[in-house]
């Protein structure tokens, strides 16, 4: 049974007693992920989205990385943008595929010198769908062994990777929490989680981890589902589970995205709610590139945006 402090139960019968979003305190931190965009239109989106949730004072935002560095001059691109422009800190995810360590310190090396000062360290996903991931025979290992090459080259902060229900290639759950630990042991300074629908798989997933001897920062990672088939094949990647209510909650609105986008904030918001009520403060949302799900569930925890820093970011 998981252990409460005192004023965590308070906080809980407060959620249960009083309207669920009733004047929260507005003490959490949130953090977003972007993808680089492919397209002038892209772009345009993404910066939108952008100059949307600068306001809610990120910790940081990031920007991913495609398999085999894919998208690497974009993700460059992007983060360099946000640092500069913004006054945000700007993370850009670095992966160990088909790269050499020379490849990994060129490139960590040009973030350092752009102002980027936080990475998201990640072993990275075969460019080939379906294959097995295989080092670089010059590259690193895992992303335990990226986090301490980096860790090597300049003073990063970095963000690493976590499964509440398990990595799909991970012998066990066991095996798994070894590998994150190893990950905090190389210098990681905290763990993102992949998205779940569970609010008891994040906080059991804590406990074991706790008990694995980790003590770091792990953050939930929150993905806000408008299309359930496209979250489904996230979730199959990531080894996370869908589950069958939230298939029937979706139904009949494909011709309905007004109401589908009311949907995904009510279920994502209260799932945040009941995180909150067992005391996480730290919320990692993934935007897909698109503001309105997540600064609407920023805002029904309490955070307001800066016009100041709308200004800035414009």
């Amino acid at each position: 049974m998981r252990t409460v402090s005192l004023s965590k139960l308070e906080e809980a019968r407060r959620a249960l007693d009083a309207p669920l979003f009733a004047d929260l305190a507005g003490d959490a931190s949130v953090s977003f992920e972007f993808f680089p965009p492919k397209t002038a239109k892209m772009e345009e989106s993404l910066w939108a989205a952008i100059q949307t949730l600068v306001p809610l004072s990120p910790r940081f935002v990031s920007v991913t990385y495609g398999a085999g560095g894919s998208t690497r001059e974009r993700t460059h691109a992007t983060v360099a943008r946000i640092a500069s422009e913004t006054g945000v800190a700007a993370a850009a995810h670095l992966t160990c595929v088909d790269a050499s360590k020379v490849e990994i310190e060129e490139i960590a090396r040009a973030y350092w010198d752009a102002g980027v000062r936080h990475i998201v360290a990640l072993r990275g996903d075969p460019p080939v769908a379906g294959t097995k991931f295989a080092p670089h025979p010059e590259g690193y290992r895992n992303a335990a062994d990226l986090v301490a090459g980096l860790k090597a080259i300049a003073p990063f902060e970095i963000s690493v990777a976590a499964y509440p229900e398990t990595h799909p290639e991970a012998v066990s759950a066991a095996s798994d929490l070894d590998n994150l630990k190893a990950k905090f042991d190389a210098g990681a300074t905290r763990a993102i989680t992949q998205f779940f629908f569970s609010p008891e798989a994040y906080f059991r997933f804590c406990d074991r981890a706790a008990a694995a001897g980790i003590d770091g920062e792990i953050v939930p990672g929150i993905l806000p589902v408008s299309n359930v088939a496209q979250t489904r094949k996230f979730a199959a990647m990531c080894g996370a589970e869908i589950p069958a209510w939230m298939d029937r909650l979706f139904e009949g609105l494909d011709d309905h995205p007004a109401a589908r986008q009311l949907v995904a904030a009510t279920t994502a918001a209260e799932m945040c709610r009941r995180l909150y009520a067992g005391g996480v403060r730290q919320f990692h949302f993934y935007t897909l590139n698109r503001a309105e799900l997540s600064f609407a569930i920023c805002h029904l925890l309490g955070l307001r945006a800066d016009a100041s820093k709308l200004e800035q970011a414009a």
